[in-house]
Order: C-alpha cells, then sequence, then structure tokens
C-alpha cells in the first residue's frame, strides 16, 4: 500500500482540539456508566430489603433476596467488563495522525471514539489462521425471546436474515408453521429450520479473512464456484457465515462469525460502520471529479457522498483511498463508474478498525478478545445519541 494511503487511514484531529474530544467523550462514558451502575445496586438494595422485610418467611422474600444478591452479582460482572472496553477504547493511537495530499473530509457529525491500532494476530506463538480464537461462550438462556433472535443465536444467520427466513414459512416451532419473527420462544421448543433442529450456540467464533479475487461471499454457490469458506475449511466446526459481501473480484478485509447480535449490528445502517478501499482506477481522477465525488453525487439509488476521498499517490492519481460508510450494493464502483471512470482494482483495507495487516492475501486470523470488545461497542453511544435526539 502506498505511503500516501496510509497517512489517509490514520488521519484525525490533532493537538488540543483531539485532545479536548477525547476528554470529554471519557467524561461523558464513565458518567454514563456510573449512572447506570448505581441504578442497578440501588434495585439490588430494594430487592434485598423486600426479602429482609419479609423475615425470608414467605417464599417470596426468598425469592426476591435471591434476586437481589444476582443483580448486584450481575452489575459487579458487567462492571469490570465495560471499564475494561472502556480504557481499550480510549488508548492513545501509537502512530501519529497525518494527512494525505489531496485528502479531502466531509465536517464530522459523529462523536465516535478515537480509534487504535489492531494488531494483527493473538499474542502467543500461533501463525496467522492458527492463533487460538477470542473465547465468546453464551450464557444459558433460560427466558423467552423472539423467534428471530434465537435463530441469530443459534448461528444460521443474522436477525434480519432470520426475520426473512420465518415469514418465508421455513421455520417450524413444537410442528407448527410459524410466520411472525417476534414469537415468543424459550430453548425448550423444537424449533426447526428447513427440517434442521436449532440450538442456541454457546461457541461464539469470529475470523478475519483476506479476501482473494475469484471467491464469492456465499457459504454455498449453485455453480460450484468458490466461496469465501473454503478459505477457512478447516478453521472451526461451528457454523460461521460472512459479515456483508464484497464483490468476486473485490480483495480484502471480511469478517465472518456466528454471533448473530453482532452481524446485526454491524450490518444494520444506524452504526455507519467505516470502510476504507483503495481503488485503481483506468485513468488518472482529475480535480473537477475529485471535487464532484466529495461534494456528492447522485445515483439511481439516490444521493451519495463519501466521508473523505484522497490520492494514495500523489505520483499516481489513478490510485485512490476513499472512506465510506454506505452499505449499498457496489456503491464505490458505482461512484466512479458514474463519473466515467473503470474501476481496474478494488480493496477493502479497513472494516469497522480492522485491518488486513500481517494478512497474507488468502489467509485469515481469530480476532483477538480485545477486537472483539472493541467491535460490541463500536459507535454504541453514537447511535444512542441519536435515537435520543430524534426522540
Amino acid at each position: 500500500m502506498a505511503q500516501g494511503f496510509k497517512k489517509f487511514m490514520d488521519k484525525g484531529d490533532s493537538g488540543a482540539k483531539k485532545k479536548e474530544r477525547i476528554r470529554q467523550e471519557k467524561k461523558k462514558v464513565r458518567q454514563e456508566t456510573k449512572e447506570y451502575f448505581e441504578k442497578k445496586k440501588q434495585e439490588a438494595r430494594e430487592a434485598r430489603a423486600q426479602g429482609q422485610a419479609g423475615g425470608y418467611q414467605s417464599e417470596r422474600g426468598r425469592k426476591d433476596f435471591k434476586q437481589g444478591i444476582e443483580k448486584g452479582n450481575e452489575a459487579k460482572r458487567h462492571k469490570g467488563i465495560e471499564k475494561g472496553s472502556e480504557r481499550t477504547e480510549y488508548q492513545k493511537p501509537k502512530a501519529k495522525f497525518g494527512k494525505a495530499e489531496g485528502a479531502r473530509t466531509k465536517p464530522q457529525t459523529t462523536n465516535n471514539k478515537p480509534q487504535t491500532g489492531i494488531r494483527a494476530a493473538a499474542q502467543g506463538k500461533g501463525q496467522v489462521g492458527e492463533n487460538q480464537p477470542a473465547t465468546g461462550n453464551r450464557q444459558p438462556v433460560t427466558g423467552s425471546m423472539p423467534l428471530n433472535k434465537f435463530i441469530a443465536h443459534a448461528g444460521i444467520c443474522s436477525r434480519r436474515d432470520a426475520a426473512d427466513l420465518v415469514k418465508a414459512g421455513k421455520v417450524i416451532v413444537n410442528g407448527e408453521k410459524i410466520i411472525e419473527p417476534g414469537h415468543k420462544v424459550t430453548d425448550k421448543d423444537d424449533i426447526k429450520v428447513n427440517g434442521k433442529k436449532l440450538f442456541i450456540r454457546r461457541n461464539l467464533v469470529y475470523i478475519l479473512i483476506n479476501k482473494p479475487k475469484d471467491y464469492i461471499t456465499t457459504t454455498e454457490d449453485p455453480q460450484g464456484r468458490k466461496t469465501v469458506l473454503d478459505i477457512i475449511r478447516n478453521a472451526t466446526e461451528e457454523r460461521v457465515y460472512p459479515i456483508g459481501r464484497l464483490d468476486r473480484n473485490t480483495t480484502g478485509v471480511l469478517l465472518l462469525t456466528n454471533d448473530g447480535e453482532l452481524a446485526q449490528k454491524l450490518s444494520h445502517p444506524s452504526y455507519e460502520i467505516k470502510k476504507i478501499y483503495e481503488v485503481k482506477l483506468d485513468k488518472p481522477l482529475i480535480k473537477k471529479d475529485f471535487d464532484t465525488i466529495v461534494n456528492g453525487i447522485t445515483l439511481e439509488d439516490g444521493f451519495i457522498a463519501p466521508d473523505s476521498l484522497a490520492y494514495a499517490d500523489p505520483k499516481d492519481k489513478s490510485v485512490i483511498g476513499i472512506e465510506i460508510h454506505s452499505g449499498r450494493n457496489r456503491i464505490v464502483r458505482r461512484i466512479f463508474e458514474h463519473m466515467g471512470y473503470d474501476v481496474r482494482n478494488l480493496d477493502r483495507v479497513m472494516y469497522a478498525n480492522l485491518t488486513k495487516k500481517n494478512v497474507d492475501r488468502g489467509k485469515w486470523r481469530f480476532l483477538t478478545e480485545k477486537e472483539v470488545r472493541l467491535l460490541k461497542y463500536l459507535n454504541a453511544s453514537y447511535t444512542k445519541n441519536k435515537t435520543v435526539t430524534r426522540g
């Protein structure tokens, strides 16, 4: 990758402005965390008080007291997790931010947390593709939940795709066809998709691959073409699936998992997951067209403007770096084709802050536990603020 594009990937605020932004965001997260656990502690105290007031003589009093203890323990456990995630998300970036020649950035409208460099492999002596996966064991599910959520927990697909399966009449619950995604079920129900019984998965797997050309991002292909699952054939016994898609001739970062909740989050437009591509055009991108793309263009499916655009190599202006969060189909190719350029090569170098560093083309690795935590909290405060503002 060109040196200029590395600077493009690492760009950001600098000096006092960046420090103040980070300080304010840290303060906000600490305050939200404090309020959350104060509420949990108060609930636990009230539950214990109810149990004590009854002298533990009644069954209800004993049950309330037990629930109070469990809530207190749960609060302590989650407090440790959230503090850990806060420390990792606000680590100071190792590389100094810079700006590539020709880089243009739209005014920032989000308060995303500053991102840090991600290690390419887990700690230890394992090689890429052989390091230990992040452990993501689920606790047994005892309560009821929507049917599409259960299917996602079972590792079949994302929650959104699960809803489509239910509506299509492919899901049977206790011998009865259910077409309502919100139908409540528990782990005691007999649930089948296409005749296969489902179970809640407890071993979550997260795999990053550096996709080569001529591989399609589906779990299987009727035409017998190579799929990304062929690359990780011996990686895990769990059934994983790709989050999002890359065209057959598009290369780069692709994430596969059986974590339906995370897949739902990373695929949902409200989280505005960042993606960075390196684009090789058939001819240099002239300044007039560069400015037009930065200001936004209207395609057949609506208006689109990249978050950032830059010349990756000052000496070769046919190599472009583009940052975008839209998940529309073939959006990067269509942007440049609309301006009269042919995309010769398209490589995704970053997805949700995951890069292909130290992962050769056609290779894979497990995510580390730190990376999984960062993904689960990615843009969470931003999405919450948007919901509050709209309300």
